[in-house]
């Protein structure tokens, strides 16, 4: 569990912290595969103290998504969509939405092969972290399901995780060849059927199936009849065994009639489905917990002919969930930290280097938001209240950052000084905590820090009195509009007098980074006459 914010505190930190498809082709080959036709705002140091001169970081724009963890990608999936209002399509349809991306509309078969295998890609890593999941082993045919496959490889390789691919039917054609370069130069390696063990789960973690797209007809041939037979018994021994080894399939399981779904109930059933461009209508037989739909290129001219209804991509995602997610059991829900021991002799005996230090971490790691930080303050009444801000400074003095003076906050540090924060580093698994007594910056430092903000943001800070009622958002984005058009002639905008910088003075620091079996490292720094005195508490 984290670490309690403040002595007397108790917060919940609550982050509410894609692609594409290709589309398969028009004909079968001789193995009834598809085929294609080849054609921040700046992060401002105050300029006094013993930092030196300012430093900024340029860095990403606040959002309220969930940060990523280290094995996960950036954009998390959030948007969950109602599969009853979501367009299928049946055979026919998908093949002809195929002729016109590929014929008027411009697209190459390799464009849409690499975006279908970058979605997969994706929304599996969204899904399944490194740590449980590292090892993938991906089964392609011989058309265009399995040059998704190869696709896919390449980037969860990239992505951090180890593939394997088993390809036993090879094409000669250069599309293919080269795909097989590209992972061969990364040596990723290429087994055969017979290097497959009968039980895919004792080595592997996760299997993609890119067998057969929506084209397919007939009955599998060897070695794919092999191949989807062992994918089934790998679902038996995962429920003798309880192994955690998952089956995603690529637009359509293999096997599958591709209207009708797994008609005598005895084909594959993965725990992953990504359809590409909009579901098939075999999807709605679909019963594992996550389907998600890739191919976001789809232009005006598909959706309107075909009358489509398919989700919205959130922000720069490259897939979007379809369907609820999984229930989840809270109770069971636990990370088993793996990180580098903290050791005292390691720490440097100024908090503040020591914070300098690990804010440097995060940087050079890219997560995301590393100056987001909760602030916990109490009023005279003694009840805490929790929220996000935005570090704008630090040096010897303390850590700085602005609002408006009418807030809670604002209201309870006026009639109770001592404040803490928290900065919660998901991707290192690191937190580090402050408490201290808290008082205004001068005018004239944050008159200097409103005038560096983007115009559209000082007219915010003076169209919202915030934490005041307003009747609706229409309201205020009117008191905006007002404000835009008074400001349009670009003079000097005046700060409000009822906003600027607080800054918190630390009396403690606690570094805790997370380690296997709850054994924590939490290194704490107490005030003393001669300094800081540091001090190991346990998890």
């Amino acid at each position: 569990m984290l670490p309690l914010l403040g002595k007397t505190k108790t917060m919940i930190l609550t982050y509410s912290s894609s692609f594409t498809t290709r589309l398969l082709a028009l004909h079968s080959t001789s193995t009834s595969t598809s085929t294609r036709p080849t054609s921040s705002p700046l992060l401002h140091r105050s300029p006094q103290g013993f930092f030196g001169s300012i430093l900024r970081y340029k860095l990403r724009g606040y959002c309220s998504s969930r940060v990523n963890r280290g094995e996960f990608m950036a954009n998390n999936i959030k948007v969950v969509q109602n599969p009853d209002s979501i367009s299928y399509l049946n055979q026919r349809e998908a093949a002809e939405v195929d002729e016109i991306l590929m014929g008027p509309l411009g697209f190459s078969v390799d464009q849409l092969m690499e975006l279908a295998g970058l979605s997969v890609a994706t929304a599996i890593a969204e899904v399944y972290n490194l740590k449980d999941y590292n090892r993938v082993l991906t089964i392609c045919g011989p058309g265009n399901n399995g040059g998704d496959g190869l696709v896919v490889a390449r980037h969860l390789y990239h992505f951090g995780y180890k593939p394997f691919v088993c390809y036993p039917k090879r094409t000669a054609k250069p599309l293919y060849t080269g795909l097989v370069t590209q992972l061969e130069s990364l040596g990723i390696p290429f087994l055969s059927v017979d290097d497959l063990p009968m039980n895919l789960s004792e080595d592997f973690n996760i299997l993609v199936d890119a067998m057969f797209g929506f084209s397919f007809h007939g009955t599998p041939r060897a070695p794919f009849d092999d191949l989807i037979q062992r994918l089934v018994n790998l679902q038996n021994h995962n429920e003798i065994n309880k192994k955690p080894s998952v089956i995603a399939s690529i637009d359509i399981p293999s096997g599958w009639h591709v209207e009708e779904g797994d008609t005598n109930g005895d084909g594959i059933k993965p725990d992953m489905l990504v359809s590409l461009t909009a579901p098939k209508l075999c999807a709605k037989k679909f019963c594992g917990s996550h389907h998600f739909l890739g191919g976001r290129f789809v232009p005006p001219s598909i959706v309107d002919k075909f009358n489509l209804h398919l989700p919205s991509y959130p922000g720069s995602c490259m897939c979007v969930r379809i369907g609820k997610a999984p229930q989840i059991d809270i109770s069971s829900m636990r990370e088993n930290y793996i990180s580098p021991e903290f050791r005292e002799e390691e720490v440097d005996p100024d908090p503040f280097l020591q914070f300098q230090k690990w804010f440097d971490d995060v940087m050079a790691a890219g997560l995301k938001e590393p100056n987001a930080m909760a602030l916990c303050t109490a009023g005279k009444d003694g009840k805490p209240s929790s929220r996000m801000v935005l570090l704008k400074g630090f040096d010897k003095d303390g850590f700085v950052w602005y609002t408006n003076y009418g807030s809670r906050k604002a209201k309870d540090l006026s009639e109770n000084a001592n404040a803490s924060l928290l900065f919660y580093w998901d991707g290192l698994n690191r937190q580090v905590r402050i408490e201290g007594s808290v008082q205004k910056v001068s005018e004239e430092e944050s008159e200097h820090y409103f005038h560096s903000r983007p115009r559209g943001s000082q007219i915010g800070a003076i169209a919202s009195k915030q934490s005041t009622v307003i009747p609706g958002r229409d309201f205020l984005h009117q008191e905006y509009k007002d404000l835009e058009a008074k400001f349009s002639d670009g003079a000097l905008i005046p700060k409000p007098k009822y906003w600027g910088g607080y800054r918190l003075k630390p009396e403690f620091f606690e570094f805790w980074q997370g380690q296997t079996s709850r054994l924590h490292d939490r290194l704490c720094y107490f005030p003393e006459e001669s300094g800081w005195k540091i001090r190991r508490l346990a998890p």
